[in-house]
């Protein structure tokens, strides 16, 4: 079900359904694929949208989300995907878990990152901005929302949430292995001459650890602002710092730049709502003259959202008690006893072990409840919450 009404990324006029599986602008304008339940709305992308929608009136829908499982975002610098793989994806989908969906998806050190997400220091600055300013919003949407991993976090505790990103496959895996059927997701691209979604106002609107990517970004901060309304809010996490180089491609903002975009948010030190969480406190926002040293910003801004960080003690950054907990999949058995951590890569080692909040060691077990004793160590992310076929 769409929750609001789509347009044309092209000309900004209504779509509607002409098929179950297609959208068009009036009675003889464009059409636009749906697969999965995911409307396809790329620009630049006339061919294989014209492939797709070939495959899709013929009813081979397997064939057309082959197809768009093999489409990339243009920083892409990997490989292709192997389309007899991608085929045997689709067809035994219901049998393979996330690990192995991402490898076959051919997502290399991409995968990596988003297989490890739930433990990494970034996404745990995410969860603390959102926690700090949270206000129970009814209703969210996510831009380069990835493979959900908070749309999952906010759906559980009760949040509406939808989500977009410019690659159709990171939005098929949310669907199937994360976030579940409920979230109403499109593919995208944030730059589009018009954005599908400009005429829906929702409560909170997020986008973490992306932002940098983007180009034009006062042109889509204004789309966001206007996705918002007047009364929602943002939070955008992990904005890299153009003064400082990083291990990601794309458009740093420096610290005056932030100050620019942002005259009315509040602005943080990455790195300390991570230090935060793990100390269970409120973090601390700083002028953004003051950090023009740290790797990346992240910002809260808009009318709805909450004037003061709260602690973080007791929500977002937490599992909800009776969570099946499991032991952060990074850890290893070390030959001297216990569990030791295994990087899956120098360059996730080199990007995250330094600001890394769980032990080097862990003495196990490998599973446990979510609860008042266990708490600390979930906060940590020794253990922690993964999807059922993670």
């Amino acid at each position: 079900m769409i929750p609001f009404g789509l347009l044309s990324p092209v000309t900004g006029e209504a779509l509607h359904h002409d098929t179950p599986h297609s959208l068009r602008e009036g009675k003889r304008g464009p059409r636009w694929p749906v697969v999965d339940g995911i409307p396809y709305l790329r620009v630049g992308r006339d061919g294989l949208r014209a492939e797709v929608l070939g495959h899709l009136d013929k009813g081979a829908p397997g064939h057309a989300l082959e197809l768009l499982l093999a489409d990339q975002d243009d920083w892409w610098t990997g490989p292709k995907a192997d389309p007899a793989t991608l085929r045997e994806l689709v067809r035994e989908m219901k049998y393979v878990n996330l690990r192995e969906a991402c490898a076959r998806l051919g997502w290399g050190r991409v995968g990596d990152y988003f297989v490890n997400r739930w433990t990494d220091p970034t996404y745990l600055a995410g969860l603390a901005l959102l926690e700090a300013h949270w206000n129970k919003p009814t209703c969210a949407f996510e831009l380069a929302c990835g493979i959900g991993h908070y749309l999952r976090e906010l759906q559980g505790r009760g949040v509406r949430v939808s989500g977009g990103d410019v690659v159709f496959a990171k939005l098929w895996v949310a669907r199937h292995w994360v976030a579940g059927q409920r979230p109403f997701l499109v593919c995208f691209d944030a730059a589009s001459p018009h954005w599908p979604i400009d005429q829906a106002p929702v409560d909170l609107v997020m986008c973490h650890d992306a932002f940098y990517f983007l180009p034009e970004k006062a042109r889509i901060l204004d789309a966001l602002r206007r996705t918002a309304g007047e009364e929602g809010w943002l939070a955008l996490s992990h904005v890299h710092n153009s003064a400082r180089p990083g291990f990601s491609a794309g458009h740093a903002v420096s610290s005056a730049e932030i100050e620019e975009l942002f005259p009315d948010g509040l602005v943080y030190d990455d790195d300390e709502l991570t230090r935060a969480l793990v100390e269970a406190r409120a973090p601390v926002p700083a002028e953004p003259a003051a950090l023009d040293h740290v790797e990346a910003f992240s910002v809260v801004c808009g009318p709805g959202m909450r004037p003061a960080p709260r602690p973080l003690v007791d929500g977002l950054t937490l599992p909800r008690e009776g969570a099946h907990l499991r032991l952060n999949p990074l850890y290893g058995p070390d030959p001297a006893g216990g569990y030791t951590i295994a990087w899956p890569s120098e360059r996730y080692r080199d990007e995250y072990a330094p600001r890394a909040t769980y032990p080097l060691h862990s003495e196990g077990p490998e599973t446990l409840e979510a609860s008042p004793e266990t708490i600390d160590r979930a906060r940590i992310r020794e253990f922690v919450d993964l999807p059922e076929r993670w």
